[in-house]
Order: structure tokens, then C-alpha cells, then sequence
């Protein structure tokens, strides 16, 4: 079996087999296909894609290629939750005490920020004492005393889409079906879940740009679940504009923190709220969506939601004093407001230059080991379909930097606006199952 073939094979369109799959996936993870004929075959795989049985093969030997947790010793169906990114996404942080709390284990692998996404272990990291590097017999005990248990993706885990995903992100096939489901599915799958439910970002701020690209998108990835015996749901949300109000992992924290108290963004409780009904469902705690949903409502509203959420803090080594002391959360020194420039209704919000705008004041990575502020980030003031006046405050900026140019010029061009209100966002799109 021959790379070149291989490569030549699929740029005219043809199917790769398992073994053949295999045989690239082993090859480039111990070096022996090198980088210039693996970004050969991504990019053939861009413009001709695979089909499912390619997908899930692809998927499994990214799976293979690692270690796999063992999650037996954990009682009840694990459920698990990812997202496809976004620009102030701290939606992971709101449904694992709801989830939690209606009995159902989270056994959470979580990232971190690169780009103009942020990352759900950097966030948590911005409270004081926080541990996400759990050794395996505690973060196990946790789940199953408390239902809950977060900690950062080993290295072992589908080293072969780690080192595969560094190459597409300088070999621009990022944006490809198949890589992405595959990619995200293997850690997933690894990961040790019984069931998966998938946050499908779509608008400015997430990989799919259009409704039909998210669908296409959600729909692979549900059938790779499927084949693979987990079973997965796929919730297409909002990405047109910056999730909640804040961006940047203190803020957010403290965003999650409102929310949780049922004070939150409409938008951020909304898809919150959604997802974590869909886990409670599929991990057995309810009997359907609806009742799901109100019963989670109810956790919020009688304040059960935020007392996990102490919990979750205090079990991880942190000090839960800061939730009822937001103030005490890591703060930036200088907060600069931009201001409109002219009249109307707010008709877009460009998330991807704003999440940008956040990493250029130091809230996230341009590099995998560049270090963050976890005081940084942004406000966001005004939001589609509100109204402004010239002169007035948009979008706060959060920097211990001295210069902030950059990043205030990129959330001024980030705003357009119209004489007459755009129609209403739909914070959730559709559901594929």
C-alpha cells in the first residue's frame, strides 16, 4: 500500500477503505507519511469529501490511534456535551450542575481556547484554586458521588486528530464535513460517553456560516453516533453574535454565575436550558423534552442550580466564595468604551472579529502556548436589534495591555447597522435525531 495511491485514489473521487484509512491514520501519527502527502489527501478530502462509512472508519482510527477511558466504574449513563465553538460560548458551565442535579453523571473532557474561540477548562481556571487535572480515581469518585467531574483532554487521547488538526489549520481545510465530525466524534467516542449531545454552532462566529452547512453537519455526526452505538443528538444554536453579554473567562464565569440564579441573558439560558434537557432525556431523568426543560427551569429558579454549582467549585479545589462575591473574580485594570458612531438599530454583530478582538487583549491564545489574562475580555452593551444613538457605549473593552487600538478599531467594524430593526434571532434552529 502506497500514500501516493491513496492520495490519488481519493483526488478522483473514489472510496477508501478501512484498512486503507488505517493504514494513513498509523502511518502519519508514527511519522512515517509526512506532513507535504498527508495536507495531499486532507485537501483531496475537502473538495471530494467520504461518505459515511469513510466518516466513521476515519472516526475510529482517530480513536485508535490513542488511549480510551474506561468509564464502566461510573454508575448510571454518562452523558456527554460538545460544541462546535463560539465567541463567549460558556455554555458548558451552566449544564453541568443542571445536569447534575437531576442525577445524571458528567464525566467532562473539556479543551482549551486557541483563536477566536474560548475554552471551557481556561474559564474554570480563572477561579482561584480550581483544579482541572484530576488523577482518574478522583475524578471518577466525583461523578459518583456527586454527579459531576471536569478535567483538560489527556494528550493520549486521538493523538492522531491532535496532530492531524495542526495541519489543517495551516493547510486552510479546516472547514471540512468530514474533518470536523470525525474529529469531534473521536474524542467524544474516546472520551468513554454513553450518550453525546452536540451543541452545532451556526452564524459569523462558528465554522458553519448558513443553516444548511449546520444541518449537513449536525446530521453527520448524529450518524456517526449512531453506527458507533452511543446514542446522539445534535441541537443546531445561535452563533451570529457573541453568546450572553460577556467574553473572556472571568467574565464568563460570572455571566454562568447569573445565569444559574436566574438572572441570566435570555439567549445564554435559553441554549443552556435546551441542551442540558436533551442530556437529562437521554440519560433517563425525564421522560421528554418538555418536562425536561421546566423541571431544569425550577432547579434555577429555586436556587438548586447555583448550590451545585458550589458544590462543583468546592469538589475541584476551588473557592466557592467568589459566587456570591462575583467581584472577587479576576478583574482588568483598564476598561475602555467603544462608542457608536452613528444612529440605528443594531443589524449584525461580526462574533469571529470579536472573539478576536478578545484574544488581542489578552483573554485568549494565538498560539497553543501563549498565556492568558483571565481578567480580559469584553462587555457586550448593545446587541442585534437594539436600538443606539450616536455617542453611545456598545461593547466594553477589558485590558491590563497598553495598547488596545487594535482591538477597539476591530469591534467598531464588527457593528453594522440599519435604519429599521432586523427581525428577531431564533436562539435555536433545529434539532436533528
Amino acid at each position: 500500500m502506497r500514500m501516493v495511491d491513496l492520495i490519488q485514489k481519493k483526488k478522483q473521487g473514489g472510496k477508501l477503505t478501512r484498512d486503507e484509512i488505517n493504514f494513513i491514520i498509523s502511518g502519519y501519527t508514527s511519522g512515517e507519511v509526512p506532513d507535504y502527502q498527508m495536507s495531499a489527501l486532507l485537501m483531496a478530502i475537502y473538495f471530494k469529501g467520504m461518505d459515511k462509512e469513510e466518516i466513521a472508519n476515519l472516526t475510529l482510527a482517530y480513536v485508535d490511534s490513542g488511549d480510551k477511558l474506561d468509564l464502566t466504574a461510573i454508575k448510571g449513563i454518562k452523558v456527554d456535551k460538545h460544541s462546535t465553538g463560539g465567541v463567549g460560548d460558556k455554555v458548558s458551565l451552566v449544564i453541568i450542575p443542571l445536569v447534575a442535579a437531576a442525577g445524571i453523571p458528567v464525566a467532562k473532557m473539556s479543551g482549551r481556547g486557541l483563536g477566536h474561540t474560548g475554552g471551557t477548562i481556561d474559564k474554570l481556571e480563572a477561579i482561584a484554586g480550581f483544579n482541572t487535572n484530576l488523577p482518574g480515581d478522583k475524578f471518577i469518585s466525583n461523578v459518583n458521588a456527586y454527579k459531576m467531574a471536569i478535567a483538560g483532554q489527556s494528550a493520549d487521547l486521538t493523538p492522531a486528530d491532535k496532530k492531524i488538526y495542526a495541519l489543517r489549520d495551516v493547510t486552510a481545510t479546516v472547514d471540512s464535513i468530514p474533518l470536523i465530525a470525525s474529529s469531534v466524534m473521536s474524542k467524544k467516542i474516546a472520551s468513554g460517553a454513553d450518550a453525546i449531545v452536540l451543541d452545532v454552532k451556526v452564524g459569523s462566529g462558528a465554522f458553519m456560516k448558513s443553516i444548511d452547512e449546520a444541518k449537513e453537519l449536525a446530521l453527520t455526526m448524529v450518524e456517526i453516533g449512531k453506527s458507533l452505538n452511543r446514542k446522539t443528538i445534535a441541537v443546531i444554536t445561535d452563533m451570529s453574535q457573541p453568546l450572553g453579554n460577556e467574553v473572556g473567562n472571568a467574565n464568563e464565569v460570572k455571566e454562568a454565575i447569573e445565569a444559574l440564579a436566574g438572572k441570566g441573558a435570555k439567549d445564554l439560558t435559553a441554549v443552556a436550558l435546551t441542551i442540558a434537557a436533551h442530556m437529562t432525556v437521554l440519560g433517563g431523568a425525564f421522560p421528554d423534552f418538555e418536562h425536561a426543560y421546566n423541571e431544569l427551569e425550577r432547579y434555577i429558579m429555586s436556587g438548586k442550580a447555583i448550590e451545585k454549582f458550589k458544590q462543583f467549585v468546592e469538589i475541584q479545589g476551588g473557592n466557592p466564595g467568589f459566587i456570591d462575591n462575583p467581584a472577587s473574580l479576576p478583574k482588568a485594570k483598564k476598561h475602555i468604551e467603544v462608542k457608536a458612531l452613528k444612529s440605528g438599530y443594531v443589524a449584525a454583530i461580526n462574533a469571529e472579529a470579536i472573539g478576536v478582538a478578545a484574544m488581542l487583549l489578552g483573554a485568549g491564545r494565538e498560539k497553543k502556548d501563549d498565556r492568558i489574562d483571565y481578567s480580559a475580555g469584553l462587555t457586550m452593551v448593545k446587541k442585534i436589534g437594539e436600538y443606539v444613538r450616536a455617542g453611545d457605549t456598545i461593547c466594553i473593552l477589558h485590558s491590563n495591555l497598553d495598547e488596545h487600538e487594535e482591538a477597539e478599531a476591530m469591534v467598531m467594524d464588527a457593528y453594522s447597522f440599519s435604519d429599521s430593526q432586523p427581525s428577531p434571532i431564533h436562539f435555536v434552529y433545529d434539532v436533528v435525531q
